[in-house]
């Protein structure tokens, strides 16, 4: 498969933009209500401040976030995810749950309300059914 066609698969498309080893734990951070430069700095373990200031501005040229400014001077930006980052929290939150269950870890996915874990759980909205997994492929439309 070339780049091009990569592209026009979903997934493909979808690493190309956030599939580097910090995207998405930048997303995750910002889904945890982490908008500031410092805190992503502090909270997204390893990363160098270019790298932080480089990915930030990829996905906001995707529309995968905005920046705010809230100070002028000196100059201070937090970063919004858009809805369409917005929507990248069930892959987040998919992997997460992966993690959770075949890695060592100090996270965890839970419902705020009953304080317990969650799964993940595929469902067609055309028949409003849950869809076991074993009915599940990926097709050509």
């Amino acid at each position: 498969m070339s780049r091009g066609d990569a592209a026009r698969d979903p997934l493909g498309a979808a690493l190309d933009l956030v599939g580097d080893r910090w995207s998405l734990l930048i997303i995750r951070d910002l889904l945890r209500g982490r908008s500031r430069f410092s805190e992503l700095r502090g909270s997204v373990v390893g990363i160098a401040s270019n790298v932080l200031a480089e990915r930030l501005k990829r996905l906001e040229a995707a529309e995968v976030v905005y920046r705010r400014w809230y100070s002028q001077t000196p100059p201070r930006a937090e970063y919004i995810l858009t809805p369409k980052g917005h929507g990248l929290g069930m892959a987040v939150g998919a992997l997460l749950l992966w993690g959770e269950r075949y890695t060592d870890h100090d996270l965890a996915l839970i419902d705020l309300e009953c304080g317990h874990r969650v799964e993940l759980a595929y469902r067609c909205p055309d028949c409003e059914t849950a869809t076991p997994r074993g009915r599940l492929r990926i097709v050509e439309p």
